[in-house]
């Protein structure tokens, strides 16, 4: 028997073979974390509540069957599309190609967890369509040997509707995903999985109870950032686990994005801990145990990619060390998907708080009548906006400064109508006009108009898209960036579309039509959610109205001055007769859900006059002001054609009065050459 010498001893191999235990070890933690924090710990706690959360909530218990298989579907789908939406956020964002490369996509690992990810989200959330309405129902799963069962079951519950979209949303994503071969062809897939994710949530649990305003509006930033970071985390966890190598420009950037996104996750779910537990003992309840296991892995997950962070800065971070923190993470996602799914196994305790009627529709109270003191006075923040203006201003503010430490300038004028325009956007959504905008038609119509014409204008203005531009660089050789991607999107098909003027007139005049004059203003009324993406829908149609108008970034499809003031003046008779409609016909626009809230010092007739009012010269006025701002710029610009040709003139760069000149000349020498008749003479007498 002959023993191996030291020298004998490969340390290549022997480093290989740590590398290989490594990553085997990280897969078998990865598949165990995934087994029993992600699906038993749910699964048992399904099983322990038994039929005593349906109860509660006045539901018959639909059987264990449909109780645990419901769980298992909800943990896998929310599993799956965390992946989908890590893995377009990997393609779009942390590549570390060079901007020369990176506008294709390549057939490569993150492009096959991305069609295997959105396969199996959609079929979840397929599956999820017929278990959630028996679930919700709490009709047991013989009842679908009914034929029309399965359609009414749909229709009485908001959550089969829910993962519909979310099916669809999921389809889409997986038919992009073997289609797209462009950066841009992402785009589409990126905003549809955000609906798809964002549609069982805010129609879950956060859209019961008192204050639920605030609960819908942190679960919707929380659910945006978790699934972006997270998602990135456990695709490059696979990455590892599969032997991948993980870039250092893909490192950095997904520690740049858990900078950004850990904190959101943090405030926000604290948020929506203390909605949830309206007042009560954080250990009186099943949800207040959940909310501490989940913010255990939180956590857990935070610790692990701030040591990872401090380790890179510090060049230490090794392939071996890499594979620890990614699995230690990827365990921690599961635990919070487990404990997620679990927690909505339970109803919490913001379920069983006294409610009145305005709480159970707005979130709040409204007992004042709307006067100038009370619009002005009581003000009701309003997350989501809070939060889209301050990232919105973080961001202007900082392209600003990086240019002024470059030594380039920036207008003031600029800067002032951006910070301006979310100041009105914030007045109008957080004061006491958007505390009233739901139960008030008229203060509701000024919020509209202030989102949809007077904060656009000066939005505009600010001239962000241009910012961003020179405020970045791009390099061929270094993997792309902000400048790139803001270069590509400007140079998209569907952007093109999108900025089409006739498209965008008649989403800008169309929506007063369509939104007041069916039953969709009267419906989105009743949610949270639906009243947000109506403000949504304002803001953004008034941006695009306005930037082809008088928008100091460039449009994809400008218009001629002459064609902006059309553009104008054609609004503004619709504007009138919107107006005129709402202040003449007898019939109350949303009177069912008015007739709710039942306030005793509402008028409705009055307040739809208001509101027609408002709309009428809210909506003239506005664009008599731009019309006046217009002028203003085509004169502007003239002067500075004018002032640019004299300059031409004075260096003798511009030869156009030169030319002209030279033409002239030479078409009278052509035409004296020309032959003919000669004139005649003294010398020559006419016969």
């Amino acid at each position: 028997m002959t023993e191996t010498s030291p020298a004998a001893i490969d340390p290549h191999k022997t480093k290989r073979t740590s590398v290989r235990s490594v990553r085997g070890s990280a897969i078998t933690s990865l598949i165990l974390g995934f087994s029993i924090l992600g699906i038993a710990f749910p699964v048992t706690v399904a099983v322990l509540l038994g039929e005593a959360p349906y109860r509660k909530i006045f539901v018959s218990y639909p059987g264990v069957d449909v109780a645990v298989i419901t769980t298992v579907l909800l943990v896998a789908a929310h599993a799956a599309s965390l992946v989908s939406v890590g893995a377009i956020v990997h393609l779009l964002f942390l590549r570390d190609a060079p901007a020369q490369r990176a506008q294709y996509l390549s057939q490569g690992f993150e492009i096959r967890v991305l069609r295997i990810a959105s396969g199996a989200w959609a079929l979840c959330a397929g599956a999820l369509v017929i278990f959630e309405a028996l679930d919700a129902n709490g009709a047991p799963l013989e009842r679908l040997s009914i034929s029309y069962a399965l359609p009414f079951l749909w229709d009485a519950s908001d959550a089969p509707k829910a993962w519909t979209i979310s099916l669809m949303a999921a389809l889409i994503v997986l038919f992009a995903s073997y289609f797209a071969d462009r950066w841009t062809g992402l785009l589409i897939p990126l905003w549809v999985s955000a609906i798809g994710i964002l549609a069982p949530v805010v129609t879950g649990q956060v859209l019961v109870g008192p204050d639920h305003d605030f609960g819908g509006d942190a679960a919707v930033f929380q659910t945006v950032a978790v699934y972006a970071f997270f998602g990135a985390v456990c695709v490059s966890g696979l990455r590892v686990a599969s032997g991948r190598f993980v870039p250092p420009e893909t490192l950095r950037r997904l520690f740049l994005l858990g900078i950004i996104a850990l904190p959101l996750i943090i405030v926000s779910d604290a948020v929506i801990g203390v909605f949830k537990l309206a007042g009560s003992p954080i250990t009186g309840s099943v949800t207040g145990w959940l909310i501490l296991s989940g913010g255990a892995c939180l956590a857990v997950l935070t610790g692990a990619m701030s040591y990872g962070w401090w380790q890179a800065r510090r060049g230490r971070m090794r392939a071996g060390a890499l594979t620890v923190l990614l699995t230690v993470c990827g365990v921690a996602v599961a635990g919070w998907i487990g404990t997620g799914v679990a927690m909505t196994r339970q109803p919490p305790p913001q379920y069983f708080v006294p409610t009145s009627i305005g709480q159970v529709f707005m979130g709040f109270e409204v007992p004042d009548a709307p006067t100038l003191l009370v619009l002005f006075g009581q003000w009701r923040p309003n997350l989501l906006f809070l939060g889209i203006a301050a990232a919105a201003i973080t961001v202007y503010l900082v392209a600003v400064r990086t240019l002024h430490r470059r030594g380039d300038t920036w207008p003031i004028g600029r800067t002032t109508a951006w910070l301006a325009g979310w100041a009105v956007v914030i007045v109008a959504t957080s004061s006491g006009f958007g505390k009233y905008s739901a139960p008030d038609f008229g203060v509701h119509m000024i919020v509209h108009m202030s989102l949809n014409m007077l904060a656009p204008g000066l939005l505009v203005l600010g001239g962000v898209v241009t910012l961003l531009l020179r405020a970045s660089r791009s390099d061929r050789n270094k993997p792309a960036g902000l400048h790139d991607w803001i270069t590509w999107v400007l140079q998209w098909r569907v952007l093109r579309f999108l900025y089409n003027p006739l498209i965008v007139f008649i989403l800008f005049v169309g929506s007063y039509y369509g939104l007041y004059f069916t039953g969709i203003f009267g419906e989105y009324m009743r949610f949270h959610w639906a009243h947000q993406l109506m403000n949504l829908h304002f803001l953004i149609v008034g941006y695009l109205y306005y930037s082809l108008i008088i928008g100091v970034d460039r449009p994809p499809r400008p218009l001629p001055h002459i064609g902006k003031l059309g553009y104008v003046l054609a609004a503004m008779p619709f504007h009138a007769f919107f107006g005129v409609i709402l202040m003449t016909t007898p019939e109350i626009i949303a009177e069912d859900f008015y007739l709710r809230l039942d306030l005793p010092w509402a008028d409705l007739q009055a307040q739809q006059y208001l509101g027609g009012g408002v709309a009428w010269a809210g909506g003239e006025i506005p664009l008599m002001i731009v019309i006046v701002a217009l002028a203003i710029q085509w004169s502007r610009q003239d002067a500075r054609e004018a002032r640019r040709k004299d300059r031409h003139l004075d260096t003798g760069r511009d030869d156009e009065f030169d030319a002209y000149n030279r033409m002239l000349n030479q078409l009278t020498e052509r035409e004296a050459s020309r032959p003919g008749p000669r004139p005649a003479t003294q010398e020559e007498p006419l016969p």
